[in-house]
């Protein structure tokens, strides 16, 4: 193996495949969600790194990053123009370049370290698959928090492989995906078409992936949900009154208020007035609750010491309201509060100008109990960020319950986009799943990921629905945090490890070798 591999394609070969798998990957998320062109997708990334050095795989990995992101991230533009849209598109394509450069080190430096079988077959896969995910880990924790968006596993929610998230979770079925994708790769350049041994290596892992059960949670009975939708005005720019968003939905609770129900659930912002500080709101709210005879779930905006809370609130008549509180833990930057807001007024001060409020994250479990049922909570983009669902779960919940706002996304793919991390948090902790928006889609998803029951985008309506409880946690919520970081910061250490090894063999000076017969003269022959 040379130690300087030539790149598998040229340059401008490279660069049009990065763009068509960044393009082809944008077709695995809803509203399309065609999840088998992962399987095309990955490869044909990953082909564009092959022997690359670190500026040009820098160059290839934005193309990849710039398609999918300026694609996937659209919606963005919907309301607020092209800068936001182009601003976080750009940002998440140069994450996606700095990560294109550890996977080329990892084909260039792996081979020449463990050229044979095994190291082809199945280390180098694993290590490309573990710097993806270290990829998914960066773009999903920095800045700000991070967005965690378009990971390979979200485009797996109905899919057969989403099961094997209950056992690995999101970042586990990331990697395994990559791992084959890889691993196929270098079967091929191989050609170790009729090597059983080396066969086996790459079919086991896509068995599991295809063959893996979802792993059971036990049965804990149901809890009757009703669940508005009353699609009133609240985006950021619709024209409204005070009290609009509220009006739509008592309006669209009125025909579900003599059903038999253990719980109201309304969305994020189904209230828009602050009920902990206003009494006519508040009485409003004691008499739906009391009037139907079951405690309210309902999400508004609170202040409290002077500071905004995204808040979801348990609300029961006669009660010493709220009866608990859940703040969104992972407020939107550039949405819901403007990060080093001085410097950034100075780049767009119309936009900056906007956001009036800033949130305060919350510090509350995400978690609530309604009659003795343990109720997991997510407000809105909570869903995507695993510590949220985890930290529920663990907290007992039987069922989860997310609140969400896509008022701003009328008429684009978000709420679908964000629906499927909904339903594979479902399969992930074995849990059912109200997803329920102000404006739809919103949907009562069971453990196995199916829907069981559905309300349109951009209409009012209510669901009640008898939403099945399980107990017991999964091996993803179990183990789901230290397989993330053995992923991504594992995979991080064995390349820096690679590395080391491979400088140090350069450094080392190779000693002469005495053949019989011939005498020493301290230099290498040439032959």
């Amino acid at each position: 193996m040379p130690d300087r591999p030539r790149p598998l394609l040229p340059l401008w070969a490279a660069s049009l495949v990065a763009v068509a798998a960044g393009l082809i990957f944008t077709l695995a998320f809803p509203a399309l969600a065609w999840w088998p062109v992962v399987f095309v997708a990955v490869p044909l990334a990953l082909l564009s790194l092959i022997g690359r050095r670190a500026w040009s795989a820098a160059l290839v990995g934005f193309l990849f990053g710039a398609a999918l992101f300026f694609v996937n991230l659209s919606f963005t533009a919907r309301f607020l123009g092209p800068i936001p849209w182009i601003a976080l598109s750009v940002l998440q394509a140069v994450l996606t370049a700095a990560a294109a450069v550890p996977l080329a080190l990892a084909y260039r430096w792996m081979p020449r370290l463990a050229p044979g079988a095994w190291g082809r077959l199945v280390a180098l896969p694993a290590l490309v698959a573990g710097l993806w995910v270290a990829r998914e880990e960066l773009l999903g924790t920095f800045p700000y928090g991070g967005f965690p968006w378009a990971r390979v596993a979200v485009t797996q929610a109905s899919s057969p492989l989403a099961d094997v998230t209950s056992w690995v979770g999101m970042s586990g079925l990331s990697f395994l995906i990559v791992f084959v994708c890889a691993a196929l790769i270098e079967y091929v350049r191989r050609g170790a078409f009729t090597d059983i041994r080396t066969a086996l290596s790459y079919a086991l892992p896509a068995i599991l992936l295809f063959s893996l059960p979802q792993f059971p949670t036990t049965d804990a009975g149901t809890i009757r949900v009703g669940a508005v939708q009353g699609n009133g005005p609240a985006g950021y720019f619709d024209e409204r009154e005070a009290y609009d968003v509220f009006r739509a939905q008592l309006a669209a609770t009125e025909p579900i208020e003599d059903e038999d129900v253990d719980v109201l659930l309304w969305p994020e912002g189904g209230v828009d007035a602050d009920p902990t500080n206003n009494e006519s709101v508040a009485r409003t709210l004691d008499a739906l609750s009391e009037r139907i005879d079951a405690p309210l779930l309902i999400g508004a905006v609170t202040a409290r010491d002077e500071k905004y809370f995204n808040s979801s609130m348990l609300w029961e008549a006669g009660a010493d309201n709220p009866v608990s509180t859940y703040d969104k833990r992972h407020p939107v930057p550039f949405g819901e509060y403007v990060p080093n807001r001085d410097f950034f007024m100075l780049l767009a001060p119309d936009l900056i100008g906007l956001i009036q409020r800033e949130f305060t994250p919350g510090t509350t479990a995400p978690f609530v109990d309604v009659d003795g049922v343990g109720v997991g909570l997510a407000i809105c983009f909570d869903v995507i960020y695993d510590d949220v669902i985890r930290e529920g779960a663990h907290a007992g919940a039987e069922v989860f319950m997310f609140q969400t706002n896509n008022a701003d996304f009328r008429g684009t793919d978000e709420n679908l986009q964000q629906l499927a991390f909904a339903r594979i948090r479902a399969i992930e902790t074995g849990r059912a799943v109200v997803n329920l928006s102000t404006v739809g889609t919103s949907q009562v998803i069971a453990p196995d990921g199916s829907t069981m029951d559905a309300l349109a985008a951009d209409t009012p309506g209510a669901m009640v629905t008898d939403v099945p409880l399980r107990t017991g946690l999964t091996p993803a919520v179990l183990a789901g945090e230290a397989i993330q970081s053995f992923l991504g910061w594992g995979s991080a250490g064995v390349l820096a490890v690679v590395g080391a090894l491979l400088w140090h063999r350069t450094r080392t000076p190779k000693t002469p070798v005495s053949r019989p017969g011939r005498r020493e003269t301290g230099v290498d022959s040439v032959e």
